[in-house]
């Protein structure tokens, strides 16, 4: 079968109106474009955003907008490939820099695209998701999963910042993207990490456990930088460490759409990765890394993030000789799987950067 095919100029002016008028369009024309042959259109574009552009910016936010202007006082990490205007890291994910400062109070709502919030700097603050309460340090993951009442508040004396994911884009496409507005919420005792702090066990369920489909809300960046740590010293061959946030009691996804990993970089550690079907963000809690799809390279320190489109091979080289790297990764795979869309081609090895 020919691979040329017809174009709308070539129909009759009167039959492309005869369609429009009842709300038809002919598929063949467009065919190519929804189905491309072997690798999928992609409006994500590889794209970095530095941190110390951000930080003046969002500080300059700060004295404009008082957070009751606000709400939530967020500078978006806007994919110029969807357009600014979309306000969307890639198809499915949603990137903003968030600012509180000393002794604000971000009001309690909930809503329909999950989240999660991985903390950049700063001391002092906290979230309190469905009554318990978050300390937020940096790098601390914490989880404000769909339908959940989430509040955000600052006892310290410095700015707090942190980087919000959400699936807001996949929400918003499927019509389902909502908010409601709460009151202020009483706090519980206890944290539910503690509950899970060590790897292997768990509360026993002869004394009953969480019953809460999300049962850990905070995954403290200590605890995952020492898995990482001990994975590195104990398994010395082992080319890429990486540790996933779960759920404790099920072993799946912290949340269902979007997946979230941490990595570490050994000192001088070149790792080269597949391409693969779901778009990912990198972001630097610790060192500086250089992330290169052939086309482009980005070099990012602390607190840097940058998003790469799916189908790209990548390398990630840690930028230092004497010190580990460790970085944040979010991407779409819970998704891709879930749609039995998922895919990783071996074949398509990453380009070394040159100057590597």
């Amino acid at each position: 079968m020919t691979s040329e095919l017809g174009r709308l100029e070539d129909l009759p002016a009167g039959y492309v109106a005869a369609m429009r008028e009842r709300n038809l369009v002919p598929l063949w024309p467009s065919l190519r474009g929804v189905l491309p042959p072997k690798v999928p259109t992609r409006q994500t574009q590889a794209t970095h955003w530095a941190y110390e552009h951000i930080k003046p910016l969002l500080l300059k936010a700060g004295e404009l907008t008082p957070i009751e202007k606000a709400e939530r006082r967020v500078l978006v990490l806007a994919n110029p490939g969807h357009t600014l205007e979309k306000m969307q890291a890639s198809s499915a994910m949603y990137l903003g820099m968030q600012l509180l400062l000393p002794g604000e109070w971000a009001p309690s709502h909930r809503h329909t695209p999950n989240a999660v919030r991985m903390v950049v700097e700063g001391e002092g603050a906290w979230t309190t998701v469905e009554g318990e309460k978050c300390p937020m340090s940096r790098g601390d993951l914490i989880l404000t999963p769909t339908g959940l009442w989430h509040e955000h508040g600052h006892d310290g004396t410095e700015p707090v910042v942190w980087l919000d994911v959400l699936d807001l884009p996949l929400a918003y496409y499927l019509e389902v993207s909502y908010h409601l507005n709460g009151s202020r919420q009483e706090t519980k005792p206890g944290q539910a990490d503690r509950a899970y702090a060590r790897a292997g066990v768990m509360p026993a369920p002869v004394f009953g456990r969480s019953g809460r489909r999300y049962p850990m809300l905070r995954y403290p960046w200590a605890n995952a930088k020492a898995a990482l740590l001990s994975m590195a010293e104990n398994q010395p061959d082992l080319e890429g460490v990486q540790v996933t946030y779960v759920n404790p009691e099920t072993g799946e996804d912290a949340e269902n759409i979007l997946g979230f990993y941490a990595l570490m970089l050994r000192p001088g550690q070149t790792l080269a990765l597949p391409a693969r079907s779901p778009a990912v963000v990198y972001h630097v809690i610790e060192g500086a890394a250089r992330v290169s799809t052939g086309a482009q390279d980005f070099d990012l320190v602390a607190a840097d993030t940058c998003c790469i489109p799916g189908y790209t091979p990548t390398v990630l080289k840690n930028a230092s000789a004497t010190e580990p790297a460790f970085l944040f990764i979010a991407d779409e795979s819970p998704l891709h799987r879930k749609l039995g869309v998922y895919e990783v081609r071996q074949d398509d090895q990453p380009a070394m950067p040159s100057s590597l």
